[in-house]
């Protein structure tokens, strides 16, 4: 048996033949057999919501976010529907906002490739810059006690349209809703707290899980400060086709869509398994390890204390080198030490979520990665390089046993596996 696992915008094969193994994905739904047409209803039927065409009029000012480049939201089909639908709007009225959160900005090319050349030739787009506090305006404290900024144009609009797609998510339960907001168009500092240790180490933190969830708590007490206008989330199956749009009120559209989410891509599993191989989904989830630590969390559900995970993830920009996310792995000897370190009173540095979930996957197993990235480096990172996820595998089997059970997630964190 072989099977393959996305790798970038290719794949590996995996070789399972003798293999004891448990192929763990989510349920495949068939796209939309018209995205359009479904899209137009959605936004004419929406959720909790008037029709998008009522809630807009032809001499409001309109900011459009959009999720950046580490996000497959398919903004280049959606774009030219929502414009076409809008189409009394004046194109200078409106501007399109890449929700970066707190990643890089994306290129000229990149911008692009996710809008289209239509879009991108035709209207305004800017770059979410958190770092920059003259593009950021101040909206109210939020009432986990600090002080929030978004973005400046985002602010200024008269009406506010948050793009985005649902999928489970290893911190906020799932994405979409106002992360597209908060914190796709957020300042840092905001963005710090709201990743601070006691949020991301708490418990309630996880896949697939809303109920007094405080990462989602977060998200939806900053973003509602200044309230949106209306949604326009979709769920996407693996060949990133549209499965369902989700469009109306922010919260209630965003509810219905983790229920349906919820039950395709819960996974449940009877016992641990002492293997699991797992990706990040390909291009563009699997662009840098810091992406790629959502797979590695996707495997940590099911994988024995002790055991391995074994990650296929491309990384073509790297850790990436922007922010501290590399520096604060290099800097620490091992993940005991890095988490010691990241639960000191006041400690604050921008990335250390992201480093803090990782340390603690590799307190629970050991991870080897398949990927483009130097192996001293990934070794620093307190990870395994490996050339070849399936050599990995044979390796561990011939040391604990080839009849050992293993799991399989070729989707990563697209599934979320959980222990029954």
């Amino acid at each position: 048996m072989s099977m393959q696992i996305p790798y970038g915008e290719s794949h590996v094969d995996l070789d399972l033949s003798g293999v004891n193994a448990t192929v763990v994905e989510p349920r495949f739904i068939e796209g939309l057999e018209n995205e359009e047409s479904g899209f137009l209803a959605a936004c004419s039927s929406p959720i909790g919501s008037p029709p998008l065409a009522n809630v807009v009029k032809p001499s409001d000012r309109i900011a459009v976010c959009i999720p950046d480049a580490t996000r497959p939201f398919p903004s280049d089909r959606v774009l030219p529907w929502l414009f076409e639908y809008l189409s009394f709007l004046p194109i200078e009225n409106v501007v399109i906002i890449n929700g970066t959160g707190s990643h890089r900005g994306n290129t000229p090319e990149e911008l692009e490739r996710m809008v289209g050349s239509e879009i991108y030739d035709n209207y305004r787009i800017v770059n979410h810059n958190a770092h920059d506090p003259n593009t950021l305006t101040k909206v109210g404290n939020s009432r986990f006690g600090y002080p929030v900024y978004l973005n400046r144009e985002y602010v200024e609009a008269d009406r506010r349209i948050l793009l985005g797609f649902i999928e489970p998510h290893f911190m906020a339960g799932f994405s979409g809703g106002y992360k597209a907001a908060f914190p796709g168009v957020a300042g840092i500092d905001a963005i710090m707290q709201y990743h601070g240790a006691g949020v991301i180490g708490d418990p309630l933190s996880t896949w697939g899980n809303l109920q007094n969830n405080p990462t989602q708590e977060h998200v939806r007490a900053g973003g509602q400060l200044l309230e949106a206008d209306f949604l326009i989330n979709v769920t996407l199956n693996r060949d990133r086709e549209i499965t369902r749009y989700f469009c109306g009120h922010p919260i209630e559209a965003h509810e219905a869509g983790c229920a349906y989410v919820k039950e395709s891509a819960m996974v449940s599993c009877q016992a641990p398994f002492p293997i699991v191989v797992t990706s990040n989904n390909g291009f563009p989830l699997d662009q840098n390890l810091y992406q790629a630590v959502k797979g590695m969390s996707a495997a940590a559900q099911i994988v024995e204390e002790g055991g391995m995970i074994l990650v296929a993830s491309e990384c073509r920009d790297g850790f990436p080198e922007h922010g501290n996310y590399r520096k604060l792995l290099f800097e620490y000897d091992s993940p005991d030490a890095l988490l010691e370190a990241i639960h000191e009173p006041g400690f604050s540095v921008f990335d250390q979520w992201q480093v803090q979930l990782q340390a603690m996957i590799c307190q629970k197993a050991r991870v080897g990665i398949q990927s483009s990235i130097d192996s001293d480096a990934l070794r620093q990172a307190h990870l395994i390089p490996v050339d070849s996820i399936n050599d990995a595998l044979r390796a561990e089997l011939d040391r604990i046993g080839r009849d050992v059970p293993v799991a399989v997630l070729p989707e990563g964190p697209v599934t979320v596996p959980y222990l029954r």
